[in-house]
């Protein structure tokens, strides 16, 4: 039954269209994956007493897990833009205000608020005493360059905006200077495995944003299912290859064979889930709560690792309690993600949309064009 309250809730958090993709329904759903991942990260974070006994072992690896959810984000990111780009040609211009418009309201307005708490607690600002130095730092940090600077970033998890501008610059000029639209995708293809191993070489050899080539797994998602004979893996590999991945994480690898096994993972979730014919998995990430919390992942992102900071857990010890306090910050965070996502970036960030039918809760949420993302299409900790 489709409540009342139900309806309102939809109202505003559902980011429906008619007639888009069907399929795209679970993209949402994978961003509340992913955005649940980097909530680990920030959790585990916390100065909380229940550091010591089992609890380390399981925060580190936790932790290490959580980071992967940057690199979903990565991944849909890559396969969003890119396949935006390849199905129309598109003005350089337009295209970098569209990008700048999505992700520029909900960031000033979390940049100001850093800034505001800056000047009242002083003793845990990062912001330089010199203005000079002051100065550069905040511009960089506006900028989206800290993600490529030694400083801390002055928002932390915003390096990894850095990574998503490079990338919208990026692919274009790829597409343009290789002329990618007139070549075959067996071309593509060869261009983009090519592609992944100098870089990965020059990674391992000089260092530098690994990550990335997470974008990549991405485009080749979007090149695989627009092939006449693709064949999704089943819904049951797909997992375990998340899983395994996941598992792979806290075990003493180097950052290059990580990544490709969380690249390998993800393309292979997003192959499954973004068929045409519905299975199991991509049933599960269409759960409308995941779907909702996928819609104001980007506002969460910013918004949530100063929500817990803030929320200081009682002093208590044990594995239990390190468990069981878990859901319940989720659940505090969520409110200020809430009100950013209702009071600045949907209105501000995302198109007008028509309202969801309210004849039932599973109605499809997804982007009409994959060049304006419906929530956050990015991590981001």
């Amino acid at each position: 039954m489709y409540s009342p309250a139900c309806h309102r809730l939809s109202a505003c958090f559902e980011l429906s269209r008619p007639g888009a993709a069907p399929q795209l329904r679970a993209m949402e759903g994978l961003r509340g994956l992913a955005v649940l991942l980097v909530f680990l990260v920030h959790y585990v974070s916390l100065e909380a007493p229940w550091r010591g006994g089992a609890v380390t072992p399981l925060a580190a690896a936790l932790h290490s897990m959580g980071n992967a959810g940057v690199d979903l984000f990565f991944v849909l990111s890559g396969y969003l833009i890119y396949g935006s780009l390849m199905s129309r040609q598109q003005a350089l211009l337009p295209y970098l205000r569209r990008r700048a418009r999505r992700i520029y309201p909900v960031y000033s307005c979390v940049f100001a608020l850093y800034l505001l708490l800056s000047w009242a607690l002083p003793s845990e600002s990062r912001i330089p005493a010199a203005w000079p130095q002051a100065f550069a730092y905040l511009a960089s940090n506006f900028l989206l360059l800290s993600g490529f600077t030694s400083a801390p970033p002055f928002i932390s998890v915003a390096w990894s905006l850095s990574y998503e501008m490079l990338y919208y610059l990026l692919i274009p000029l790829l597409i343009l200077v290789f002329r990618l639209r007139q070549r075959s995708r067996s071309w593509r293809g060869r261009f983009f495995a090519v592609l992944t191993l100098l870089a990965g070489g020059l990674f391992a050899i000089f260092g530098g944003p690994a990550r990335l080539l997470l974008f990549v797994a991405g485009i080749l998602v979007h090149e695989a299912l627009a092939a006449p004979a693709w064949r999704a893996p089943p819904p049951a590999l797909a997992a375990c290859a998340v899983l395994c991945a996941l598992g792979c994480l806290p075990l003493p690898l180097a950052l290059l064979l990580k990544l490709a096994l969380l690249a390998c993972a993800f393309f292979l979730l997003c192959l499954c889930c973004f068929q045409a014919r519905a299975n199991w998995l991509a049933r599960l990430f269409c759960w409308t709560p995941l779907r909702w919390l996928g819609n104001i992942s980007y506002s969460y992102y910013l918004i949530h690792g100063l929500a817990l900071a803030l929320l200081h857990p009682p002093q208590a010890q044990g594995l239990a309690f390190f468990l069981l306090l878990m859901p319940f910050m989720l659940l505090l965070s969520l409110p200020p993600a809430m009100t950013l996502f209702l009071l600045v970036e949907r209105p501000l960030s995302l198109s007008p949309l028509q309202a969801p039918a309210p004849a039932t809760a599973a109605a499809p949420a997804v982007v009409s064009s994959p060049a304006l993302p419906a929530a956050g299409n990015f991590p981001p900790g």
